[in-house]
């Protein structure tokens, strides 16, 4: 990719920018509609996890095979390709008659969606190459999580509430359509000099595996939980002998880059959890309408906003660890409010637990990014944008999963029963007490995976880890760690 002007780069961010806050938009409004689309279309909690998890599970398959393959063939022309097929997606989505055909169209808005996260990253990484002002374009990057944060559960209650929860599905088409127009005019073309060669055989063990996996938890099979194993030992088994694998398990030499995969998939499964259980709780519980159940959980969404560009001038600054180390502790003690001290029982622990959550949040992501990419050559800055990527929406898939499955089988356990009545509550609150114990867990994975793979010893290995690619792989610039030289 050729040098460009400050205020190209700047405009090729707002475009990338745009596409991540479509993705993440469209998650973040849908889980405050999942009670009107629970009552229209009829849906059970396990219907419910499956228009979310369908979405994010096809995403997750298909990531890497999108960054890999913007690598080789062009990565404007895979980002392009990816805008309308979400466009597309989105569209159909809010035409869908039934559950079993939302679903289906979820997952064309998931395989245009694996193609602009990560290829979007792969165009910022190779856009702002000194490293500290691309741990600037980082912290943008997460702030725009923030804000989709901040709208989709007040724009999605606003929409459901005056149109229709379908309605959600179009907020995506005029925002999609203007960055198709300006990713065209004015984000150059760029692939890698040395791109990796297709593995057919690895992508279909990779989805084979995140495919067993999320159905054998939301419908407890204990049969698809086997076949995901024998998958997992497949790939573990076929990958390294491949010269040029979908997954090349030389990156997890690297204990920051293991530790950003570790620290991806924790974060946002609780996340995922958190925001399932909530949105249930508020809407089925409370009783709250789709723009209230917003309104009340903005707290979190706000904190989301303000704390990820913080993050990313930290990384920038101190490198990751700070962040991590704060990220994992907010997000522990957020759910640990829930899981210990009944945060749904008070309102001002209710808030709290919302506020310290989105702090904990906000911070976790730039680090991941930041960290994910750190040391990688730079031509395969596609397949490592896109290994974070996946480990996010593994992440969110099992996190809604497993909190499907833990409330469901709570609830069939007590008295609960719909409506803001005091047994609903009390149903309710023992029944959601084991998934906040959960996500208390993955938040205190997020703080001790960032203390041991952030620190010096760790750095080494990363560029260990470094040195040993470009020996075998043919010398490549790397995309060396964001923090700032004078750090």
């Amino acid at each position: 990719m050729p040098e460009l002007t400050r205020r190209r780069q700047q405009l090729v961010l707002a475009i990338c920018c745009m596409s991540l806050l479509i993705v993440s938009l469209d998650n973040t409004a849908l889980n405050v509609a999942l009670p009107s689309m629970q009552r229209e279309l009829h849906a059970s909690v396990s219907g419910l996890q499956w228009t979310i998890d369908a979405y994010t599970l096809v995403l997750a398959s298909l990531l890497m095979l999108s960054g890999s393959t913007a690598d080789r063939i062009g990565r404007r022309k895979v980002f392009t390709i990816g805008l309308v097929l979400f466009v597309l997606g989105s569209l159909l989505c809010s035409l869908a008659p039934s559950l079993e055909t939302l679903v289906a169209f979820r997952m064309v808005q998931a395989v245009g969606g694996s193609m602009l996260n990560p290829v979007a990253m792969s165009i910022i990484t190779n856009t702002f190459t000194e490293p500290a002002a691309r741990a600037r374009a980082i912290g943008v990057w997460g702030a725009v999580v923030g804000v989709s944060m901040a709208m989709g559960p007040l724009v999605g209650g606003l929409l459901v509430e005056s149109v229709g929860w379908r309605a959600i599905f179009w907020v995506n088409l005029p925002i999609g359509l203007t960055a198709l127009v300006l990713t065209l005019r004015y984000v150059p073309e760029s692939r890698a000099p040395r791109p990796r060669r297709p593995d057919p055989v690895g992508q279909v063990l990779v989805t084979v595996l995140l495919g067993s996996l999320t159905y054998a938890i939301i419908e407890t099979d204990p049969v698809f939980a086997g076949i995901a194993v024998l998958a997992l030992i497949g790939v573990l088994v076929y990958e390294p002998r491949r010269r040029e694998p979908l997954i090349d398990l030389r990156f997890f030499h690297s204990a920051p880059f293991s530790g950003a995969t570790v620290i991806a998939v924790c974060a946002f499964a609780a996340l995922g959890a958190f925001l399932f259980m909530n949105t249930l709780y508020l809407q089925d519980v409370r009783g709250l309408s789709a723009l209230h159940a917003g309104l009340y959980m903005l707290p979190m969404a706000a904190m989301t906003f303000v704390f990820a560009p913080l993050s990313g001038r930290l990384v920038g600054a101190r490198g990751p660890r700070p962040s991590l180390l704060l990220a994992g502790t907010a997000m522990a003690a957020g759910a640990l409010l829930f899981a210990a001290f009944h945060a749904e029982t008070s309102t001002v622990l209710l808030f709290t637990g919302y506020v310290v959550f989105g702090i904990g949040f906000g911070l976790v992501n730039a680090p991941i990014t930041n960290t994910a990419v750190s040391g990688m050559p730079r031509a395969q800055a596609g397949v490592a944008a896109a290994v974070a990527s996946t480990s996010r929406q593994i992440g969110q898939t099992l996190g809604v999963a497993v909190a499907g499955a833990v409330l469901s089988a709570g609830l069939a356990s007590t008295a609960y029963h719909h409506g803001g009545t005091g047994a609903a509550l009390e149903g309710f609150v023992a029944a959601s007490k084991p998934v906040y114990w959960i996500v208390t867990g993955c938040g205190l994975c997020v703080l001790l995976a960032g203390a041991l793979t952030s620190g010096a010893w760790a750095q080494r290995t990363a560029e260990r880890t470094a040195r040993r690619l470009e020996a075998e792989d043919g010398r490549q610039p790397t995309a060396t760690t964001g923090r700032a030289p004078s750090a």
